[in-house]
């Protein structure tokens, strides 16, 4: 495994890292989401993705459990606050109410005292940003968390953010964007407004919720058991379960056998040739594949490569930054 610092901070976070956004608490059983943070933490991925909202809070429990017992030094924690958590008019958002009342929610699930990164999982047009950033800069200087990310923000989102983190002490020093060689909003305007500021990316869905492994192809019906079928996932992935994208990804499949790779690893691999991103997040069924997606880390592939992958895509990839946007109502 490699690493990388998270921003302009002293914090290095793994290449790959492990994230349970459908899988734990709800479309894999705890056994086997156990069995998937083991084998992460077993070929030295120690960054951990989760979020309040996760299967109803279930997902930062079943991770909590998983890394019961596990040094605490040794792994870094990022959990998020924004989505619904409950029926109640303030429990969604980026309030100093529900941020710091989800905060505690999620230390108590999550069996700790401390998250590395607490996030803001979109941007709140119902909270005046200061109140938002006061309450982040509380719960840093109270301990609770080491350092502040957000989600899916835009450029001129960041600048804003950040020079409010600023101004109260504490590190904004990450995003949680989506990314892969499919979805490429976040390179015309968000990378370099971080790249100015000191912000890393922290990606999900490198792999396109799976359409970039090759195994959905064009004209047949999806496997068994894969995220395509599972009545969450494949809202998720819906998008790129067209005969055009899925035959262009079977194009790969020769690039990724050249280089020697998966086609997992290929995808992964291209997310982590942008310096900007510090860590790619992955979720797993099954141990096997949290040791594939780890040989991506370290990879370099070679120019005349990625420029054969940007042919084999096209103009499929989605590259319109006014995509990253948040919900102009609070869930």
């Amino acid at each position: 495994m490699e690493y990388r610092h998270l921003g302009r901070s002293g914090l290095l976070v793994s290449e790959i890292s492990y994230g349970n956004w459908i899988t734990h608490g709800s479309q894999v059983e705890e056994d086997a989401a156990v069995a998937c943070v083991r084998a992460a933490l077993e070929v030295g991925i120690s960054t951990f993705d989760t979020a309040d909202a996760y299967a109803g809070g279930r997902a930062e429990e079943v991770l909590g459990r998983a890394l019961k017992g596990e040094r605490r030094e040794s792994v870094e924690i990022l959990t998020k606050v924004f989505w619904r958590t409950g029926p109640g008019p303030n429990e969604s958002g980026l309030s100093r109410k529900h941020i710091r009342e989800s905060i505690d929610a999620s230390l108590r699930r999550l069996q700790t005292d401390h998250v590395d990164v607490l996030q803001a999982h979109r941007y709140d047009f119902h909270t005046p940003l200061e109140e938002t950033m006061s309450a982040f800069a509380d719960v840093v200087h109270s301990g609770k968390a080491h350092y502040i990310g957000v989600s899916e923000w835009t450029a001129d989102q960041l600048r804003a953010g950040h020079a409010l983190a600023k101004e109260l002490k504490v590190g904004l020093i990450s995003n949680q964007p989506q990314y892969s060689a499919l979805h490429r909003i976040i390179e015309a305007q968000v990378v370099p407004a971080s790249q100015e500021l000191g912000i890393s990316q922290i990606v999900f869905s490198p792999i396109a919720q799976g359409a970039l492994t090759g195994k959905y192809l064009p004209g047949q019906a999806p496997p068994a058991g894969s995220r395509a079928t599972d009545e969450s996932g494949s809202k998720t992935i819906a998008r790129f379960m067209n005969d055009e994208t899925l035959t262009a990804v079977q194009g790969l499949k020769p690039l990724a056998e050249s280089a020697g790779l998966s086609m997992a690893q290929l995808a992964l691999a291209w997310v982590l040739q942008n310096r900007n991103v510090a860590s790619a997040i992955v979720g797993a069924s099954r141990p096997e594949q949290v040791h594939d997606n780890a040989r991506a880390a370290g990879v370099r592939l070679e120019d005349d490569l990625l420029k054969q992958i940007d042919e084999a895509l096209g103009d499929l990839p989605e590259r319109d930054p006014a995509k990253t946007q948040s919900p102009a109502d609070r869930p």
